[in-house]
């Protein structure tokens, strides 16, 4: 996985290859988490679960952000995942 601070966006590449994206507006307090894409030959892997828990990882070490889990794939992966609803911005 990669951050790419430029684009905005996480990228995940298998054997050199890009395989998903996970798209982010940061505004210094939170990482709106706007939209995951998997390349659709790619698609049913797992690589979009990979990326978006590795992002959350990132995220969390880094400190300082809460997130706001805009896209309807990363707010299911919250839900899946409630031992990491700490980071979650608050509504």
């Amino acid at each position: 996985m990669t951050r790419e601070d430029d684009a905005s966006r996480y990228t995940l590449t298998h054997d050199g290859v890009l395989v998903s994206v996970l798209d982010y507006r940061d505004d210094g307090r939170t990482m709106a988490l706007t939209r995951a894409f998997t390349i659709p030959t790619f698609r049913g892997s797992g690589y979009a679960g990979v990326l978006v828990e590795r992002a959350v990882d990132d995220i969390a070490e880094r400190g300082g952000r809460v997130i706001d889990p805009v896209c309807w794939y990363v707010s299911d992966w919250f839900e899946l995942h409630p031992e990491r609803a700490d980071l979650l911005r608050a509504r």
